[in-house]
């Protein structure tokens, strides 16, 4: 996921669509002061921004924003014509079209092995930021995937979080009955699909078994025959037992946003990055991630938790000094602990003073006590495999493909190899 956080088909599009800054490339030149950076952490790279411009006087960020659908679609294309930015975001692992696998491999990343935070990364964070080796990413937090309740709604129907799968379906009944769905779903964007899926595998398939990636690698199980089926089924209780709100197919990423944060669901199954978007929309709220469990047994919830996206500097950069300048001051105390604050979220590195968000009490508790497993999709072989889960998904809510079609299509991707 890419995620979140998650998270997703290359094809030609128009530029981003500029949230802020304008959409100018770097002019190249000697003493040229203008970075271009494209940016899917909106809400929070803006701050990142300003600070960065504050700190070097005369420096102009010139940035865009977008949905993480809309950038991996255009980034490669963007890359491969030379019109791509200095810096852009870049996902760990091997996930989707705008990973480090895909975009080092295929030339398009400079590698930043040299730089003094690359050598810090804890495992779960430079296992997925490498190629072959080398660091290509520079990313900056750790996130998680969980049930983000809006507290104030949480309270006004009488209900209190679920802690088994029992719990969860009733939540879910009660919820309905008193005419506030659960949980918001906006799978009009395709990568959102996942996330209410990850957390039920990350309990059912990757608690039990640790070795389920190094099993799949080997061909020694697949997703069909394996209980990534009981996840998917699950999945689907949810949305037959009204979980969602109506028409989850209809509903965008941040039309979702809106009916978490003002209360026309209790909540919204998300990564922790929600947290500061669902804030933005409602100052006054109180927002609380919480695990989904999947099992009646709360001793056996797992969270899907690891490296978020983070970012990475064009090999063909116009301006390659300022863009590692920026690239180090992500990395820095200050800009990860930015980034940390206004995504909820926390910091790679663990030398940064960064005070915890009280909303991800649990989600920090689950990571130090090692009850977590990465997104599923950074250790998968090719984008292919999550592309079709993705799409897969929303013809399974749509009727059109079933579950059982959906993981044998995953299998013959996985097979396929890189």
């Amino acid at each position: 996921m890419k995620i979140r956080h998650v998270l997703l088909a290359v094809t030609t599009g128009a530029a981003l669509v500029a949230c802020s800054g304008g959409t100018n490339a770097a002019s190249p030149g000697t003493g040229d002061q203008t970075l271009s950076l494209a940016s899917v952490d909106q809400g929070s790279i803006e701050d990142v921004v300003k600070a960065f411009e504050a700190a070097n006087p005369g420096v102009k960020v010139n940035f865009t924003t977008s949905g993480a659908d809309q950038f991996q679609q255009q980034i490669r294309t963007q890359l491969a014509s030379g019109t791509a930015p200095d810096v852009m975001s870049v996902w760990p692992g091997n996930g989707n079209p705008g990973t480090v696998t895909v975009l080092a491999k295929g030339g398009y990343l400079r590698d930043l092995s040299d730089q003094p935070w690359a050598g810090k990364f804890p495992k779960v964070v430079s296992d997925v930021a490498q190629y072959q080796g080398k660091t290509y990413n520079a990313i900056y937090g750790i996130n998680g995937i969980g049930a983000v309740y809006n507290q104030e709604a949480m309270s006004k129907a009488g209900l209190t979080a679920p802690t088994t799968w029992t719990e969860l379906l009733a939540f879910c009944r009660a919820a309905k009955e008193k005419g506030t769905p659960a949980f918001a779903l906006g799978i009009q964007d395709n990568w959102v699909t996942q996330v209410a899926l990850y957390p039920l595998a990350a309990t059912l398939v990757y608690g039990p078994d640790r070795d389920f990636e190094k099993k799949m690698a080997a061909g020694q199980t697949s997703f069909a025959n394996s209980p990534w089926a009981a996840a998917f089924a699950k999945y689907g209780e949810m949305e037959q037992t009204g979980c969602f709100q109506e028409n989850p197919l209809g509903t965008s990423y941040e039309a979702s946003q809106k009916l978490a944060a003002t209360g026309k669901t209790l909540g919204i199954i998300q990564g922790n990055w929600v947290i500061s978007l669902l804030k933005k929309q409602n100052p006054s709220g109180t927002f609380t991630l919480k695990p989904v469990p999947a099992t009646d047994d709360p001793s056996q919830t797992i969270v899907p938790a690891a490296a978020g996206a983070g970012y990475g500097v064009n090999a063909k950069a116009k301006n390659p000094e300022l863009a590692m300048k920026f690239i180090n001051f992500v990395m820095s105390p200050q800009g990860m602990n930015l980034f940390a604050g206004k995504q909820g979220g926390l910091p790679s590195l663990s030398d940064t003073g960064y005070q915890l968000d009280p909303s991800l009490t649990e989600l920090s508790t689950y990571i130090t006590q090692n009850k977590t497993v990465p997104f599923m999709d950074q250790l998968w072989p090719n984008p292919k495999v999550q592309q079709t889960m993705l799409t897969g998904i929303q013809e399974v809510f749509s009727k059109q493909s079933t579950p059982d079609k959906v993981l044998a299509a995953m299998d013959a991707d996985y097979k396929s190899g890189a």
